[in-house]
């Protein structure tokens, strides 16, 4: 059976040191970067897998898992890590990317210029979801990230990645149904989905796109004997979307307390993992 409890210590370390970041923490910090469709995250470790710092800001520079505004991605990124180190009183300099699975020969590439132009040092490349078992430490089951474009997952055997697979539908297909549901814009869609207590009013106008992302979940583990799922991403947050996934597929769905967060800390951890190699 899949724990969370160690994951779920690590998120809530991580945000309180996003309210109150920690001063001379090390002599080496590893930044975690999360280019998502609906949020950039920059989340830093120590060399003892201790969260220093993080910092996170809405941004519209990704779609479907492609950054598709690179100067845009650039700005953000590098005004994160100015802010980040006058909090701390320290450079970050060493950093680790994620892309959805199989885009490393497409867009691999841009994510990691993006991370280097705006003043990082960019030691390693990761999928996502490979990169949230860093720190969910899954030895048998499906890590399933739900990203703002794109929905990837990893089927996990043995602590092993046996498989990895991404197809476009996530949190920006649900804010399209919502905004044409609703008659708004997207932008207005964007808050009512952020909104926790409009959850349950949006819930059913979204149950198509959550169909279409479990039909891509069990497509994936074809062939596979997978007992138990986590979901992690932003587009996790939805209320009850674990629940709705288990009833669908019949197989353990569980999420951490704050799914946003897993793969940036993940990225961070693994960068570590490499130091020690």
């Amino acid at each position: 059976m899949i724990q969370l409890e160690d994951s779920n210590k690590i998120i809530k370390k991580f945000e309180k040191v996003i309210k109150t970041p920690l001063k001379g923490a090390g002599k080496t910090l590893y930044t975690g970067i999360d280019l998502g469709t609906a949020y950039i995250v920059l989340a830093v470790l120590d060399e003892n897998k201790n969260p220093v710092c993080g910092a996170y800001q809405a941004a519209d520079v990704v779609k479907d898992g492609m950054v598709v505004d690179y100067m845009g991605a650039v700005r953000i990124v590098k005004k994160l890590k100015a802010d980040l180190e006058e909090k701390i009183g320290q450079e970050l300099y060493l950093a680790g990317v994620a892309i959805p699975p199989g885009t490393e020969n497409i867009d691999g590439g841009v994510v990691k210029n993006v991370a280097e132009a705006a003043g990082f040092e960019v030691v390693k490349v990761l999928d996502e979801p490979t990169a949230a078992n860093m720190i969910l430490k899954i030895q048998d089951g499906a890590v399933v990230d739900i990203g703002g474009g794109t929905t990837g997952i990893s089927v996990i055997k043995k602590g092993k990645v046996v498989k990895v697979m991404d197809e476009a539908s996530g949190g920006r297909h649900f804010s399209l149904v919502i905004a044409g549901a609703q008659k708004i814009s997207i932008e207005e869609a964007e808050k009512m989905k952020q909104d926790f207590r409009l959850h349950k009013e949006i819930f059913p106008l979204v149950q198509p796109v959550i169909k279409k992302i479990i039909s891509i979940i069990q497509k994936a583990l074809e062939g596979y004997d997978v007992d138990e799922l986590v979901l992690v991403g932003g587009t996790a947050l939805l209320t009850g979307i674990e629940t709705f996934v288990e009833k669908e597929t019949g197989l353990k769905t569980s999420k951490p307390s704050n799914p946003m967060f897993v793969t940036p800390l993940g990225i961070a951890a693994a960068l570590i993992e490499g130091e020690k190699e």
